[in-house]
């Protein structure tokens, strides 16, 4: 079954290599979604794939932004003829050795997500502050939108392909707030959503691109997403 890992990037020269070549030790392909990187991540990338025809550069010029990366990923795999796909982040917090165990869960759902806050999930290396505004992020995400899943704000989850055909060319979010987004959107529509425990290990390398500007964005989506369903607009 023809699985794609999508991976948005934006300043991840640090890891990228060493990612893809993790990934690939599984029976994947990748498609990396870069932004333009000032660090030339997407260089990094294009050299890869020049000797591994399982990576894929998109480099975007044009609206650049978490929500449209992922877009722009989910749309390419699946023009590509993905029957699965699996999303990640770059910063080495989701571990590639998780992949598996997110396609043997999708035998039995349509949309699984690797969560901190199931038993036997956790975070390491994030400190106590950080771990409080996850989980009330979480809580407030749960309440407007109804959702029963644990970790709605995991970035770390695997879909067939009817979820991302029914989902993808709609979604709205052009930052971060695509991953609850996408979570609603699949609630709403009935897909079956599961989770399982990961370790989230906060990144050791490179700069985190997810600031209060970023959060503010997100949630402020979290909003308009609720009232858009009171109004009968999704």
């Amino acid at each position: 079954m023809k699985t794609f890992v999508v991976v948005p990037t934006y300043n991840e020269l640090e890891n990228i290599e060493n990612l893809l070549e993790e990934i690939l030790k599984h029976e994947v392909e990748a498609v990396v979604v870069d932004d333009n990187s000032p660090d030339c991540t997407w260089k990094a990338v294009e050299d890869v794939s020049k000797r591994e025809p399982r990576v894929h550069l998109l480099r975007r010029m044009e609206e650049r932004g978490r929500g449209n990366a992922g877009k722009a990923g989910f749309l390419y795999a699946l023009e590509k003829g993905a029957e699965q796909v699996v999303e990640m982040d770059a910063d080495f917090s989701h571990n590639p050795k998780d992949i598996p165990r997110l396609l043997e869960k999708l035998k039995e759902c349509d949309v699984v997500l690797g969560s901190r806050m199931i038993q036997g999930g956790e975070e390491v290396g994030r400190g106590i502050i950080r771990r409080i505004v996850t989980r009330a992020a979480n809580l407030y995400i749960r309440f407007l939108l109804g959702l029963k899943a644990k970790d709605c704000n995991s970035g770390f989850r695997a879909f067939r392909r009817k979820v991302l055909e029914a989902i993808a060319p709609g979604i709205r979010a052009q930052g971060p707030g695509i991953v609850q987004e996408v979570l609603f959107k699949a609630h709403l529509k009935g897909f079956r959503i599961c989770e399982i425990p990961i370790v989230f290990k906060d990144r050791t390398s490179g700069e985190s691109k997810l600031g209060l500007k970023q959060l503010a964005q997100g949630y402020t989506l979290i909003l308009k997403l609720r009232l858009m369903r009171l109004f009968g607009r999704i």
